[in-house]
């Protein structure tokens, strides 16, 4: 049965690369080479913080003051969330991506969520494109 809560559930413990790297595995190079980009190419911040609700560290992505996506860490993966609102989907649809790549979830009040679950970094070419039509919208 797969836990369906992310990992990273003690508040005191925070997410450093000594935690991150036997929780994530081989996909923590992924998790590290997304970093990277997104901080480097795409100047994203990316700010853990435990929050109470959730349970959980979670990471928020964000690009000024815009938050892009959250990010949670899951055994062997990471998750990477997106909240849309319902006119922006057709322009998700026009962006080329694999619609295998990621799920959209049930609606989460006005929002869509599109979720990414990231093993390795095959997955970054429509994630990134995910990321800039994000990062452009108003």
């Amino acid at each position: 049965m797969e836990n369906n809560k992310p990992l990273l559930n003690e508040p005191e413990i925070e997410p450093t690369d000594e935690v991150l790297k036997p929780i994530l595995k081989e996909s923590y190079i992924a998790f590290e080479k997304l970093s990277e980009i997104l901080t480097n190419k795409y100047s994203i911040i990316m700010d853990w913080k435990y929050y109470k609700d959730s349970k959980a560290w979670l990471c928020k992505v964000a690009y000024k003051k815009k938050t892009i996506f959250w990010l949670s860490i899951w055994e062997g993966y990471f998750k990477i969330s997106f909240f849309f609102l319902e006119r922006h989907l057709e322009g998700i649809t026009k962006l080329g991506t694999n619609e295998n790549s990621f799920e959209l979830a049930k609606e989460w009040g006005k929002m869509i969520p599109l979720i990414f679950n990231i093993y390795t970094e095959e997955q970054f070419s429509d994630l990134l494109k995910i990321v800039e039509y994000k990062k452009g919208l108003k």
